[in-house]
């Protein structure tokens, strides 16, 4: 068989999808706030690639030959073209900041420095400091402690030079942790009638150096913002006589001292005090020291205050599923029919509809159900709490190990539990990732199941502008398998070997990968008989070896093969070997495209798949998903249409190519503009309407 170059390194892949974000914020077409909320995303992934992705490598690295035979590449060269990508990106970062500053100046919004105030702005920030900020922070005199203070990840410090004119001696040295966790990072100033400025809480803090360092007879000071990203993977624990929350919290009070990955400051940074901090913090020109801007933790962009903006454009309005309007009991439904979800275009309200009509239903026995991560104020757990008022029984799944809910999950366990509610914590040494409910009810000596699958998770907030899709059913054989994961994470001790008794729902960790890799297989069988032969695939990621390779083989066999993949594309999609080029797309938009389908031609009867998995390894191997097949030929028409808009965009659609240089689809002259998401709000509106 003919031979394809080697996957694409999944790092630098991830760096391009960042990268198509990045282009997000640097599109003047884009809304100015939306462009600032772009901006922020980009800090915030690139933070989480530090803490998990350059932690994992940077072990890898001192792990020699047997990383490279693991990794099948060069942690070292990897990381060494890491730095180099973002210290590129860095530049553009910087630069489309300064473009979009230039932008709200000319909507007469102005974020102002300390240096550039008005008396009564300098005024107002004085008493601002005096009432609010003074007793929040506490300076931290760095040349004269014996030790280097840990500095925690995801807080931003101002290092500050101090000098004396009067002394002649050597300059000390300050840090002063900015307090964004209790006060805000953007304060609205007085302004001049028809402008607005704004400034920064750490401007705020640099204006008032004076009021901090005076009286110890300094007299010149300077502030530099600096950051640290630390690794963030949780260790895995060999201890067995802890349980699960004792070894999470030992692991998370680990993680806040985690080694650095990334060292990022101003790039005006005083060159003796960049010197001083290298040192004290032990880091090496190895260690990512990254120059940037004057502002870092960009992610606080992402809550810039809307309020400043006068004709902010507001997103179209989810609308609730014409067969789900209140009032109306949606089992009654389901026992006529199988209802899809699509959000953020259909409202998330009608999943807390269903499990508030399963907590009142007086012939409801039981409700189990997954949840990985929940909502600040979660209206799913306010749901269950009451049910079990109500006299149901609740099994709630909670994923303590959700990276970074890891705190949270746990909080919520405590409430959970003080309800009455029964928790499960899942699989050792595996998270359990799959998006499952199942309702059972029993009315005149009949039990009847019904539930969902779903793609996202159960938290009304994303879903407001996560795209995913939810099957609500009450078919028997989908739920059968429902109740058997269920089972199986019940047991005390869980055997997931017991996960092959599933029939209808694919499952990792022990079918899912085979499963899929055998309907390519019949694809290829398909394309080597001249019969029509296609694969659709929908992803966040692409990254498992074996089902990239089965891609690949089915690329080469004449498959027609489509992917519409958010970030990691690791398979060669452009190969003179190939019958057909691979079609691969990246969409990035307004929404976060965060769906997981799978359609396969079938000799024109086709299957059609949705689920929580993306195919990475992790997915397949190391967590419990489930794939759910969509067997109403309409739900499978309509899931069939929405990647057909998808797959022809030519707005916000970006080609993935062996290059991954992120080129937008060009659409041709006299060529109608399709904006995707845009297109689906309307398909799916309009069917709401007939």
């Amino acid at each position: 068989m003919k031979k394809v170059k080697e996957a694409i390194v999944r790092d630098l892949s991830w760096l391009s999808f960042n990268e198509r974000v990045l282009q997000e914020a640097k599109d003047p077409s884009v809304p100015v706030f939306d462009r600032l909320r772009f901006l922020g995303i980009f800090s915030n992934n690139l933070d989480e690639f530090f803490r998990v992705r350059v932690a994992t490598l940077n072990k890898m690295a001192k792990l020699g030959k047997a990383a490279k035979v693991h990794l099948e590449q060069n942690p070292e060269g990897i990381l060494r073209e890491i730095q180099q990508t973002v210290i590129l990106q860095q530049n553009d970062f910087d630069n489309t900041y300064q473009q979009i500053i230039n932008e709200l100046a000319e909507q007469r919004i102005f974020i102002k420095n300390e240096q550039q105030l008005s008396h009564e702005q300098e005024a107002y920030i004085r008493e601002y400091y005096t009432n609010k900020v003074s007793s929040q922070i506490v300076p931290l005199m760095i040349e004269s402690i014996p030790q280097m203070p840990l500095l925690r990840d995801k807080s931003i410090y101002l290092a500050c030079v101090l000098r004396s004119k009067k002394i002649k001696k050597h300059n000390s040295y300050a840090l002063i942790e900015i307090p964004t966790k209790v006060l805000p990072r953007f304060i609205i100033l007085p302004s001049e009638k028809g402008s607005t400025d704004i400034i920064l809480l750490e401007d705020i803090i640099r204006f008032n150096l004076p009021n901090l360092f005076a009286p110890f007879g300094f007299d010149d000071f300077s502030g530099y913002i600096i950051k640290v990203t630390r690794d963030a993977e949780l260790e895995a624990d060999n201890d067995v006589n802890a349980t699960i929350i004792e070894k999470l919290e030992k692991q998370i009070k680990n993680r806040k001292r985690g080694k650095t990955t990334r060292f990022v400051f101003d790039r005006n940074l005083d060159l003796g005090l960049l010197d001083f901090l290298s040192k004290r913090l032990e880091l090496s020109k190895k260690d990512n020291l990254i120059p940037g801007g004057r502002i870092h933790n960009f992610k606080d962009f992402m809550d810039f205050p809307s309020s400043v903006f006068k004709n902010l454009k507001s997103r179209p309005k989810s609308f609730v599923h014409p067969k789900l309007l209140q009032p109306i009991r949606i089992m009654h439904v389901l026992d006529k029919e199988d209802v899809m979800l699509h959000c953020p275009y259909h409202s998330f309200d009608s999943i807390i509809d269903f499990l508030r009509e399963a907590a009142i239903d007086p012939f409801v026995q039981s409700i189990k159900i997954t949840c990985y991560r929940l909502a600040k104020d979660s209206k799913i757990v306010n749901t269950l709490v009451n049910a079990v008022r109500n006299g149901k029984t609740v099994t709630v799944m909670l994923e303590l190990r959700a990276r970074f809910d890891e705190e949270a999950n746990m909080a919520w366990k405590t409430v959970l539990e003080e309800e009455g509610v029964k928790v499960i914590l899942g699989v050792p040494n595996m998270k359990v990732h799959a998006k499952l409910c199942i309702i059972k009810r029993r009315e005149n000596n009949r039990t009847k199941q019904y539930g969902f699958v779903s793609t996202g998770n159960l938290n009304e907030n994303t879903a407001a502008y996560y795209g995913d899709h939810c099957l609500l059913t009450s078919n028997r054989n989908i739920l059968a398998d429902v109740n058997r994961i269920f089972t199986c994470l019940e047991k005390p001790k869980v055997d997931l070997t017991e996960l092959k008794l599933c029939k209808t729902l694919p499952v990792a960790p022990t079918s899912m990968r085979k499963f899929f890799s055998d309907l390519i297989d019949k694809e290829i069988e398909f394309a080597k008989k001249k019969k029509p032969a296609s694969i659709t695939v929908k992803l966040n990621s692409l990254v498992d070896k074996v089902l990239v390779e089965k891609l690949q083989q089915a690329a080469l066999a004449g498959v027609e093969v489509k992917l519409v993949i958010r970030s990691i594309c690791s398979i060669i999609t452009q190969s003179k070997a190939y019958k057909k080029d691979i079609k691969a797309v990246s969409i990035i938009d307004e929404y976060l495209e965060h769906a997981r389908v799978f359609i396969f031609n079938n000799a024109g009867t086709p299957k059609v798949f949705i689920s929580s998995a993306d195919w990475m390894i992790r997915n397949l191997d190391h967590r419990v998903e489930a794939a759910c097949p969509i067997l109403d030929i309409h739900l499978q028409k309509e899931l069939i249409d929405i990647l057909n808009i998808q797959l022809s965009g030519n707005v916000k659609t970006r080609i993935l190519n062996n290059e991954q240089d992120n080129l937008y689809v060009a659409h041709q002259e006299n060529e109608a503009e399709i904006r995707s998401q845009v297109e689906i709000y309307n398909y799916l509106f309009k069917q709401a309407q007939n």
